[in-house]
């Protein structure tokens, strides 16, 4: 393990100095530089802790949701040392009120690291949590699909990960190794009739109580209800080991400022989903979204069946129908990339048998603030 406070210099820390990161009206606009390097800094750092760069997002994609704050509070800071940017760090948390956690990221080069740049970035940013009465706070860190060195085994007890210049950090900051989740890829090269086939064997398991819709963001107004449903489900109807997730409110607007800044990121999604005829609920659904570049890596975000009516191969449907409009809108995209727990097995069992490979992982890790 690196030793943190050994390793930083007297010189480093009195000169180091950490601001507000500018948050720009536009991605070109004169004062996005520090915006735009905390991209691309974080996904250099993407990179070389998953050992691929499927995870690369871009400074357009990303600005909308730091412009509009109504759902998710963003704070952003920059480590200086003299006028040269020494790394970034930032805080995303809940605007609800009663929220209690808060989400961490930090985005510092391989140089920095032995510097106590990170720890410094790490300290502050717990600070800003603390002053907006957050209790808990949770952050991200990533793996290559081949494990070596040190590894290291999450609470769940399920997968396991080598460890990395981030996990040595948190590990001596006092944060827990909570779960583990797979990224795995299927390569859209590959034929793909397998998927109509699957879908129909599907449909007929899960019978006629259960009815397919499919669209492509803004979301049609009458489904905003049922859509805003299922999302706010993923806090409390996906496995996520004893990492704290607060269930929050999705209405209707909810829905259309979500699709909002998808648009203004210059981003494609598309939706399936299953709504239970006997009852008018929106019980499952997958979402496949792209970014401007419709030849670069599609990523699936959300893919739920709600709680009580698992069993009926509702996820093999959503995802299956979802996979096979995707030809149609992105069909030159390579891959899909996506991330499930690896204590969820009832969905990677749906991946795998579709043809997804496990790519890198994902450690999810949680620290009580006092």
């Amino acid at each position: 393990m690196t030793n943190i406070t050994g390793a930083r210099t007297a010189a480093a820390e009195e000169s180091l100095m950490i601001s507000d990161l500018i948050i720009p009206a536009d991605a070109n606009a004169r004062d996005a530089d520090e915006f735009c390097r905390m991209v691309e800094v974080g996904n250099r750092m993407a990179a070389r802790d998953a050992g691929i760069d499927d995870l690369d997002e871009t400074a357009e994609q990303l600005l909308p949701g730091w412009l509009d704050q109504t759902d998710r509070v963003r704070r952003g800071f920059v480590a200086r040392r003299g006028t040269a940017i020494a790394g970034f760090g930032s805080l995303t948390t809940s605007a609800q009120p009663g929220t209690t956690t808060a989400e961490l990221e930090l985005a510092v080069p391989s140089h920095e690291w032995d510097t106590g740049v990170a720890q410094m970035l790490l300290a502050r940013i717990e600070q800003e949590a603390r002053d907006m009465g957050r209790s808990v706070a949770q952050t991200w860190s990533l793996h290559p699909a081949a494990s070596d060195g040190r590894i290291l085994t999450p609470a769940t007890g399920w997968g396991a990960a080598s460890s990395t210049q981030l996990t040595d950090l948190l590990e001596a900051q006092g944060y827990t190794f909570e779960q583990i989740e797979r990224n795995s890829v299927l390569h859209l090269s590959s034929a793909l009739t397998h998927l109509e086939e699957r879908l129909a064997e599907a449909t007929t398991t899960a019978g006629p109580d259960y009815r397919t819709v499919v669209w492509t963001l803004p979301t049609p107004p009458h489904l905003r209800t049922g859509y805003g449903s299922v999302i706010a489900r993923m806090a409390t109807d996906v496995p996520s080991g004893d990492l704290v997730y607060e269930q929050e409110a999705w209405d209707d607007d909810r829905v259309a400022r979500r699709d909002a800044q998808f648009a203004a990121g210059g981003q494609t999604m598309s939706v399936a989903a299953v709504v239970h005829e006997p009852t008018g609920e929106m019980v499952a659904f997958n979402e496949l979204m792209i970014g401007s570049d419709l030849t670069g890596v599609t990523h699936q975000w959300g893919t739920l069946v709600a709680r009580e009516h698992r069993g009926k191969r509702l996820g093999t449907i959503v995802k299956c129908a979802n996979l096979l409009r995707w030809r149609g809108i992105a069909p030159d995209s390579p891959k899909v990339s996506t991330f499930n727990a690896e204590e969820n097995r009832p969905m990677l069992d749906i991946n795998e048998a579709i043809g997804f490979v496990p790519a890198s992982y994902a450690g999810g890790w949680q620290k009580q603030l006092s």
